[in-house]
C-alpha cells in the first residue's frame, strides 16, 4: 500500500485544540471500584495521576471525548489530551516523540512502521479501537434518497460525472425525480486516513474508473476542499448538488447514499461495518503488537457495508519512565474495553470490535512497561 511521503519534520510537543476533560473528587467508597479495563472490581480503583497526550484522527473525536470522561470517572487525578488534527499529522507527531500515543484512520505504511518502531525502540502497537462507516452524505434539492453503485461513486469522485441526472445514476434510481443540477464533489484538504480508507475502495471496487493510486492526500484537482471531517460536513450543507465522504457518525442531518454490494444497495450502520472487519485479514509481518488489517473493500456479502474506517490506537510497547508507561497502559486499557466500546458505541456510533480480537489485545496492551 502506497501513501504520501512521510513529512520528517519534529512537531512541537504542545498540542491545540485539544479535548481535554477532567474529574474532580473520589470515587465512591461503597461502590465496586472500576479497573482500566472497565471491569467491576471490589478492590479500590489503582491510584493513577499525571497528563498525557495524543494526536490524530479526526474521525476518533466524539468517542474520544467519551472515552476521556469515562476514564475520568475511574483516574479522576488523569488528565488526558487529544488534538483530532488528522491521521497524517497524528502519526508524524507520535514519530517524533510530541505525543505518547495517537489515533490513525490508516495503519502504519512501510516506510513510516521503520520510524514509529526506532521511535519506540523495537515494536510498535497498532490496535483497532473504532470501527465506523464512510458514509457518501450528499445535499441535492427534491432528493433525500439516493443508490449509488461503485462505478457511480467513482465517476463522481473522478469529475467524470458531472450532472444528478446523468443517466448512469438515473438508471439505477428509476423513482427519484433527479435535477440537472451540477455536482459538487467535496474532499478533504489535509492528508487524512478517511481519503485513505474511501481511496482504497475505489481502487479495489472500481478500478477502471478510478485510476489513481491510494493515497491519505486526495489526488484529484478541481471539485471543493475542506479542512478535517468537520469541514467536509459543514461543505456538503452549505452547496446544492454537494457529495462528500465523512465519518458516519459525523454528517448528522445530512441525506446519505445506500452502496451497491452485489446485488443489493446497503444502507450504512456499525453493524454492517464491523461485519468486514469479520471478512478481512490481518496483515503479517508487523510484529506481535500490531493488528492492522487489510479489509475486504470488494466483497459482496450480502448486508456488508464495504466503505469504512477502521482508526486504530497508536502506542509504544515500552516508555521511558513508569508513569508514563502506566497512563498509557490504563488509557488504552480503557478504550478496547467492553465498558471503553460500548462507550464510543453509544456517542459516536461506532461498531465495537469483536471479543475475541480483544481477547488477543488486551494482553498486549497490558505488557506496556518503563524501560
Amino acid at each position: 500500500m502506497k501513501r504520501s511521503t512521510l513529512r520528517r519534520a519534529a512537531m512541537p510537543a504542545a498540542l491545540v485544540l485539544t479535548l481535554v476533560l477532567t474529574a474532580c473528587g473520589a470515587s465512591n467508597e461503597d461502590e465496586p471500584a472500576a479497573d482500566a479495563t472497565g471491569d467491576a472490581t471490589t478492590e479500590e480503583t489503582t491510584e493513577l495521576s499525571g497528563s498525557i497526550s495524543g494526536a490524530g484522527a479526526s474521525s476518533q473525536a466524539a468517542a474520544m471525548e467519551a472515552w476521556v470522561a469515562g476514564f475520568n470517572t475511574q483516574f479522576p487525578d488523569v488528565t488526558v489530551s487529544y488534538d483530532p488534527i488528522g491521521s497524517g499529522g497524528g502519526r508524524e507527531q507520535f514519530i517524533a516523540g510530541g505525543t505518547l500515543f495517537g489515533g490513525t484512520d490508516s495503519y502504519f505504511d512501510e516506510e513510516e512502521l521503520p520510524l514509529a518502531q526506532e521511535r519506540c525502540g523495537g515494536d510498535l502497537i497498532e490496535v483497532p479501537v473504532y470501527i465506523s462507516p464512510i458514509a457518501v452524505a450528499f445535499n441535492l434539492k427534491g432528493v433525500d434518497e439516493l443508490n449509488l453503485g461503485p462505478a457511480e461513486i467513482a465517476g463522481i469522485f473522478a469529475q467524470e460525472i458531472t450532472t444528478w441526472n446523468d443517466p448512469a445514476i438515473a438508471k439505477i434510481n428509476p423513482d427519484a425525480d433527479l435535477p440537472d443540477t451540477a455536482i459538487t464533489p467535496v474532499n478533504r484538504s489535509d492528508e487524512s486516513g478517511t481519503t485513505e480508507n474511501f481511496v482504497e475502495y475505489l481502487v479495489a471496487t472500481a478500478p477502471d474508473v478510478w485510476t489513481y493510486e491510494v493515497s491519505g492526500v486526495w489526488p484529484v484537482k478541481g471539485g471543493e476542499a475542506a479542512q478535517g471531517t468537520s469541514g467536509v460536513v459543514g461543505a456538503i450543507e452549505g452547496g446544492d448538488g454537494t457529495i462528500g465522504y465523512a465519518d458516519a457518525s459525523q454528517v448528522g442531518e445530512l441525506s446519505v447514499a445506500k452502496v451497491g454490494v452485489g446485488e443489493e444497495f446497503v444502507e450504512y450502520s456499525p453493524e454492517a461495518a464491523a461485519a468486514v472487519l469479520e471478512a478481512s485479514t490481518k496483515v503479517e509481518g508487523r510484529g506481535a503488537s500490531s493488528f492492522a488489517y487489510d479489509l475486504a473493500r470488494d466483497t459482496t456479502e450480502s448486508g456488508t457495508y464495504p466503505i469504512v474506517l477502521v482508526s486504530y490506537a497508536m502506542a509504544c510497547p515500552a516508555y521511558e519512565t513508569q508513569e508514563e508507561a502506566d497512563l498509557v497502559k490504563a488509557f488504552i486499557g480503557y478504550i478496547v474495553s467492553e465498558e471503553g466500546q460500548a462507550t464510543a458505541a453509544e456517542s459516536a456510533g461506532a461498531a465495537p470490535i469483536p471479543d475475541a480480537l480483544r481477547s488477543e489485545i488486551e494482553p498486549v496492551i497490558e505488557a506496556i512497561s518503563a524501560g
